[in-house]
């Protein structure tokens, strides 16, 4: 999805770069039309395929829409269904332009076209260590909103953490608070069972979509021995990523964090 002012700022991409130019003066042509909408289409077939910037090949169509009142009111709730974690859906209708809220899994047919919105990527990462600085940083950049959830406030301060939101509760009431759901990730860093262990043992019953611990595979075996004596069940600890990210010989803080957020997406869009 892509936002154009009146001014022809742009904010998003419909295609990463291909027809973003040709998109802002449609949308310019659209205001001065005083029309509501339009669907464009842009195709190697096309004859300013390369000048619109689509050589890659393939085949784009964008549904073009002014945003007045009534589509503002859309847009507020959907953002007010994200607001409370709900995922949900807005129908244009294709001949009138005429857009409404929808349940998120409605079907689009050759009149309709549907955009689902599903609620905002979490991440808690447990630890405001050195990782975790190069952490925050990168998942935000990811399209993450990002919690440090640590009782030491030394740790979890604003200068180490700037624009942040910074929990200072024991883990587990922290990640009680949290309430992980499907669109959230959790990972602890701070290698102290004190912390990791309650945020562990509350996150992994939850449908948080990935979980990961720091920590080598000897670290990792007595980790689970206190994990199953907390009550937590053999299918919980199984969806434990331990140690933490994909295996890319990582070594360096942010290396590390590299190889995190990559788990962390390839569990996000591959899911077992």
């Amino acid at each position: 999805m892509m936002a154009v002012t009146g001014q022809g700022d742009m904010v998003g991409s419909v295609s990463g770069g291909c027809v973003e130019g040709a998109v802002v003066a449609e949308a310019a042509a659209l205001a001065e039309g005083g029309g509501t909408h339009r669907t464009l289409t842009y195709g190697v077939a096309d004859a300013d395929a390369f000048a619109v910037g689509l050589a890659c090949g393939g085949t784009i169509e964008i549904l073009l829409q002014a945003v007045d009142d009534d589509l503002a009111g859309v847009l507020d709730q959907v953002q007010a269904a994200r607001g409370q974690r709900r995922f949900v859906a807005m129908a244009t209708d294709l001949g009138t332009g005429a857009a409404a809220l929808a349940d998120a899994d409605a079907a689009p047919d050759d009149g309709t076209f549907v955009a689902t919105f599903p609620p905002p990527l979490r991440l808690a990462v447990v630890g405001g260590v050195h990782i975790a600085q190069a952490l925050v940083p990168m998942a935000r950049l990811a399209g993450y909103a990002v919690s440090v959830l640590d009782p030491r406030t030394a740790f979890a301060s604003p200068a180490r953490f700037p624009d942040t939101d910074l929990i200072h509760d024991w883990p587990d009431e922290a990640m009680a608070a949290f309430a992980p759901d499907a669109r959230s990730a959790i990972v602890t860093l701070t290698h102290d069972p004190k912390l990791d262990d309650p945020a562990l043992a509350a996150a992994l019953p939850t449908q948080a979509f990935y979980v990961g611990a720091l920590g080598s595979t000897r670290t990792h075996a007595k980790r689970v021995e206190r994990l199953r004596a907390l009550g937590v069940g053999a299918d919980a600890i199984a969806r434990l990523d331990a140690p933490v990210g994909l295996d890319i010989g990582a070594k360096t803080p942010a290396e590390i964090a590299v190889a995190t957020l990559a788990a962390m997406t390839r569990a996000l869009r591959m899911p077992r």
